[in-house]
C-alpha cells in the first residue's frame, strides 16, 4: 500500500508519499501561500527537486497541484492516483474525543469543527485539507486522522487538570492536552526497539526540541505527564513562544501598556521565547552563533532552556518513579550537541552521563550516545511523524478489509 500523508495548515500543505512495503519515501513536497500572492509547489522526488510558482486559490487546487506533480515529469513516482491506497491527515487537536487515530466520517468531521475553538489556527486547516482531498481524490479514498494530543490521552487527572473552578473543566473543556503526541510516540517505540525491551517495562523521558518543544514523561508506554497544556504556548521557552508564565503576567502588562488580551497573546506566542529573549532570532542556530560571539542575552536564552529541560527531566524521573532512558529529538534535539550536553551536564545523580565524542556525531537514525558506565540511556533520535501517521493509516485501513 502507499499511503500519502498530509499535513495542512491555513496556508500551506505539506505531503508525503511513502509505499509501506519498505516504508520508502517516494516524494515529498510542500505547497506554500495558498490563498495568497507567490504560491508555490516544491517537490522532490527520484533525487531531483524542483520549485514551480503557481496560483493556489484553495487547498483544493494545491491538491491538484502536488497530484501533477506525482505523476508526470521527473517527479513521476506514481501512473495515477489510484496507486494512492489510502491518506492520513496529521489532526493537531482531538480535544477528549479522540483518544487514537481513526477512519475521516463525517461524524469525526463535525466533532473537529465543534473542537475548532480549542485549536482556532490549525482544526479548521485540518478540516479543509480533508474536505480538499475528497475533491481531488474522491470520497471513496479511505482516510484516516492522526491526532497530536492522542498519545498524551493516558494523562491520568491529577496531571492534566488545572486548579480552576471544575465547572469551568465541564463546560469549556479547559486541561493539559499535550502536544507532539505523534512524536513523543514514535521515539519512545523506536527507543523500546532499540532496548529490545516492551515499552510496558521502561520509564522514558522524550525531548521534543525545535521552534515549539515540549518534554513528556512515557511511563510503560503512557503519558503521565507532558509540558505543553491546554494550547502549544506552555512549557519550555521556545522559538517564538514563551513558556510557562506567572498567570497574572498578561494582566499586569495589559494594564502597564494598554495592550489588549489578543495583542498581548500575539506577544506570548510570536514575539517572546528566544527571540524575546535575545532579540537575534526565533531560530536556535541564530542564536547559537550569538552566543559564541560573546552575545549575553543570546547566552541567557540558552541557559534558560538547558536550565528548564533539566528541571522537566529530573520531575519527571520522580513522577514515575525511576528513570531509564532520556531521548532528543526534534530539530535542536537532533542537531545541536551542544545543547544535549549541557542538559546531560551533572545530571550523574540520576544515571545520566555521556559519551562527547558519540554525541558529536550527526546523521544517525538512532545515536546512543550514553556514556558506557551510565545507568540510564540516553539516545538521540531522528523523529519521523509522517512514518507514524503513515503506520496509523495502514493499520486501520487493512482491518477494515473490504468494508471499504
Amino acid at each position: 500500500m502507499k499511503v500519502l500523508v498530509i499535513n495542512c495548515g491555513s496556508s500551506s500543505l505539506k505531503y508525503q508519499l511513502i509505499d509501506m512495503a519498505n516504508e520508502s519515501v517516494l516524494c515529498k513536497g510542500l505547497c506554500d501561500r495558498i490563498g495568497l500572492a507567490g504560491s508555490t509547489i516544491t517537490h522532490s522526488a527520484n533525487g531531483s527537486k524542483c520549485k514551480v510558482e503557481m496560483p493556489f486559490p484553495t487547498h483544493t487546487e494545491a491538491f491538484e497541484a502536488l497530484v501533477k506533480q506525482m505523476t508526470e515529469g521527473e517527479g513521476k513516482v506514481i501512473n495515477d492516483i489510484s496507486e494512492v491506497g489510502a491518506i492520513g491527515h496529521r489532526m493537531v487537536h482531538g480535544g477528549e474525543a479522540f483518544k487514537e487515530s481513526c477512519l475521516v466520517s463525517d461524524e469525526v468531521m463535525d466533532t473537529m469543527r465543534e473542537l475548532a475553538p480549542l485549536a482556532p489556527l490549525h482544526n479548521p486547516a485540518c478540516v479543509l485539507g480533508v474536505e480538499a482531498a475528497k475533491k481531488v481524490f474522491g470520497a471513496d479514498k479511505p482516510m484516516v486522522a492522526v491526532f497530536d494530543t492522542a498519545f498524551h490521552s493516558t494523562m491520568p487527572a491529577k496531571s492534566y487538570m488545572y486548579a480552576l473552578p471544575y465547572e469551568y473543566y465541564e463546560k469549556y473543556h479547559v486541561r493539559r492536552y499535550g502536544f507532539h503526541g505523534t512524536s513523543h510516540r514514535f521515539v519512545s517505540l523506536a527507543a523500546a526497539e532499540y532496548l529490545q525491551k516492551d515499552p510496558s517495562e521502561l520509564k522514558i523521558v522524550t525531548c521534543h526540541l525545535g521552534n515549539g518543544s515540549s518534554v513528556a514523561a512515557v511511563d510503560g508506554g503512557k503519558v503521565l505527564d507532558t509540558s505543553m497544556g491546554m494550547t502549544p504556548l506552555s512549557g519550555l521557552i521556545m522559538g517564538t513562544r514563551s513558556g510557562d508564565m506567572d498567570p497574572s503576567i498578561p494582566g499586569y502588562i495589559e494594564n502597564a501598556t494598554g495592550m489588549t488580551p489578543s495583542e498581548f497573546d500575539d506577544v506570548m506566542n510570536k514575539k517572546s521565547g528566544f527571540l524575546g529573549i535575545s532579540g537575534v532570532s526565533s531560530d536556535n542556530r541564530d542564536v547559537c552563533t550569538a552566543a559564541e560571539a560573546g552575545d549575553e542575552r543570546a547566552q541567557l536564552a540558552l541557559d534558560m532552556l538547558t536550565y528548564q529541560l533539566k528541571k522537566y527531566i529530573g520531575g519527571y524521573a520522580a513522577a514515575m518513579g525511576g528513570l531509564d532512558c532520556v531521548i532528543f529529538c526534534g530539530g535542536i534535539g537532533e542537531n545541536n550537541p551542544e545543547a544535549r550536553s549541557s542538559v546531560c551536564k551533572d545530571m550523574e545523580f540520576l544515571g545520566i552521563s555521556i559519551d562527547e565524542v558519540q554525541n558529536s556525531k550527526r546523521g544517525l537514525d538512532i545515536n546512543d550516545i550514553t556514556a558506557p558506565d551510565a545507568k540510564t540511556k540516553v539516545l538521540v533520535i531522528c523523529t519521523n511523524e509522517e512514518l507514524m501517521i503513515a503506520r496509523d493509516t495502514k493499520t486501520i485501513v487493512d482491518a477494515l478489509g473490504d468494508r471499504i
